[in-house]
């Protein structure tokens, strides 16, 4: 014990600040943008889902895991659109299923159209400890509760998109509420849903059988650092997209991965995504 003053003053000299996010960031934004923009409901002309799978650290027991399956279509001769997410994640013994549900308003403006959406959103949270595993029994841990505990958290969001047929811009904020997000029961708040607000821009260039297409999403928090996807694609046939994403900020930036797109598209670097867009007409 005599040395416990020793460590602690060694812990002091290697602090790092610490920043966490609320909702989950993906490299391939350019596949989802309805994730992120309920505006962009619509927006391709033709009925659409995508689906997206992630699991980081392949063979470590409780590692995060993410699924994701979208939907979205235009009506009334592409004045409107309505949409549709799912997506579930899970880390250790937390759960989060997240239910949204988009509709967008699309007008003529110059050369291209702006769509204005709201969303809708439904969110179950939960954490299950009694599946926690220790060399000591759980129980024993005073403040560590014993039970299930869940929670439902509604919410909203909007979203602005704009689109030529060679350029986008998007602005979001798709949780407008800072909604309390605690499980336990007691009268005392520590956790709150934080508002992202998101801005994405692309511009296509070239003709013909080879277009390249430099894009990026912008996030912003308040208290965190501001994040960027910065994106370079590669159009080939109008059929096949290879392409990387870089990532500046908060975050780590990840390398340079390979997709490949059409009605089926798959990329991977040092996490692994199976992402499917596919247009049902």
């Amino acid at each position: 014990m005599q040395h416990k003053p020793i460590y602690i003053l060694l812990l002091l000299f290697f602090t790092h600040t610490l920043f966490a996010q609320q909702d989950e960031q993906y490299t391939q934004f350019m596949f989802n943008k309805l994730r992120y923009n309920p505006a962009y409901a619509g927006t391709q002309g033709a009925p659409s889902i995508t689906t997206i799978a992630r699991n980081q650290w392949i063979g470590l027991e409780g590692a995060p895991q993410s699924q994701i399956l979208t939907f979205d279509l235009p009506l009334l001769n592409n004045r409107i659109g309505v949409g549709g997410n799912i997506y579930r994640n899970t880390i250790t013994v937390t759960e989060k299923i997240t239910f949204d549900g988009s509709y967008s308003y699309r007008v003529p403006l110059g050369t291209g159209v702006m769509g204005m959406g709201i969303q809708a959103s439904l969110r179950f949270m939960s954490v299950d400890f009694s599946r926690l595993e220790g060399t000591q029994p759980i129980n024993i841990d005073g403040a560590i509760p014993a039970n299930y505990q869940s929670k439902f958290v509604p919410n909203f969001g909007l979203g602005f998109y704009y689109h030529t047929q060679r350029f986008y811009l998007g602005f979001s904020l798709p949780r407008f509420l800072k909604t309390n997000i605690d499980l336990a029961d007691d009268n005392g708040i520590i956790s709150r849903e934080v508002q992202h607000y998101y801005l994405m821009s692309g511009m296509m260039f070239g003709d013909g059988d080879f277009k390249f297409l430099p894009q990026f999403l912008v996030k912003y928090i308040q208290g965190a650092p501001l994040d960027a996807d910065l994106n370079l694609s590669f159009i080939l046939l109008d059929k096949i997209t290879i392409g990387g994403t870089y990532r500046i900020g908060g975050a780590r930036a990840n390398p340079i991965g390979a997709s490949a797109g059409g009605l089926f598209a798959i990329q991977v670097n040092d996490n692994f995504y199976w992402v499917c867009p596919m247009m049902l007409l």
